[in-house]
């Protein structure tokens, strides 16, 4: 379990766990708003798939308290950097800082290891960019699949007061 000990704003603590036998129909089951469907896939299912299938990635199941309520997975690329990549809230959790914990949760954990931390996110997300320039994340000016790549500059902060919440 990777904890840091951050809550969402219902008070609920976010800790970030291995997908496993007991919860990674919970975690396939995460859907986003439908309005984030342009950026994130339907269903968390795809990226369980594609980290059952890719020797990079590593899948996480995003829980408030003792319910999972997204999903997000982390990897390290040939040059030693840290990447997060598919972050998904369930719509029902969204808006209570459960995605700005669950950055910040896991920004944390892979800068323990070493080597700067990374994701990127579609140009036209301006929710995803907001929370993530609020979080010390600025454009390196590379792009990966028509995404914009940040990298953490700052040690990533919980601001309540803080507007995106992905």
């Amino acid at each position: 379990m990777i904890d840091s000990d951050l809550r969402d704003r219902l008070g609920r603590r976010v800790t970030l766990r291995p997908v496993d036998d007991d919860n990674w129909r919970a975690v396939a089951d995460v859907a986003p708003r439908d309005d984030q469907r342009a950026w994130v896939p339907a269903l968390a299912a795809r990226y369980l798939l594609l980290t059952d299938r890719s020797d990079v990635w590593t899948s996480l199941a995003v829980y408030a308290d003792e319910t999972v309520v997204g999903h997000v997975m982390w990897g390290v690329d040939d040059d030693g950097s840290r990447w997060i990549g598919g972050m998904l809230i369930d719509a029902a959790e969204q808006d209570h800082g459960v995605g700005r914990a669950t950055v910040v949760t896991l920004a944390r954990w892979l800068a323990g290891q070493g080597g700067p931390v990374r994701l990127s996110y579609h140009p036209d997300n301006s929710s995803a960019a907001h929370l993530y320039t609020s979080l010390g994340f600025v454009p390196t000016g590379a792009t990966e699949d028509d995404e914009i790549v940040v990298e953490r500059v700052a040690p990533p902060e919980l601001r309540p007061d803080a507007g995106a919440d992905r």
